[in-house]
């Protein structure tokens, strides 16, 4: 797989994506649902935007590491949250996992009046080899 970045600017750097992705001769394309803070008997958290953050990236890297994947090969990220403003103090916890598996991804980031239960923040991604 060859995964091509494109950024015509700079200040992206800062916040933990690129403008682009193009990928070449990939041999296989992994499409994750939402994850979020669900623990392993399908109970949402009640617990604070920090501790869902955290519970939803585990969520979403053990979904691509049972699936056969590596979470450096995410291609596109969407995260879904009910506070823009809640969530961006506990953004580095983000940043610093990026950073960890050297993701180079487009992302979207999008407040929503509600998600499921009582969750707060949803990682989706698109994955390659």
């Amino acid at each position: 797989m060859e995964k091509r970045i494109i950024n015509p600017w700079k200040w992206q750097d800062e916040r933990s994506y690129v403008q682009a992705v193009e990928i070449k001769n990939a041999t296989s394309t992994l499409y994750c649902a939402g994850q979020a803070a669900v623990d392993e008997n399908g109970v949402s958290s009640k617990e604070d935007m920090k501790s869902q953050l955290l519970q939803a990236i585990a969520n979403l890297e053990k979904v691509i590491t049972t699936s056969g994947y590596a979470c450096s090969g995410i291609a596109r990220l969407t995260i879904y949250t009910t506070s823009t403003e809640e969530l961006w103090p506990h953004f580095p916890i983000f940043q610093d996992w990026i950073a960890k598996h050297q993701i180079k991804q487009v992302t979207t980031l999008l407040e929503v009046p509600r998600l499921f239960e009582t969750l707060k923040v949803e990682l989706e991604a698109t994955v390659v080899k």
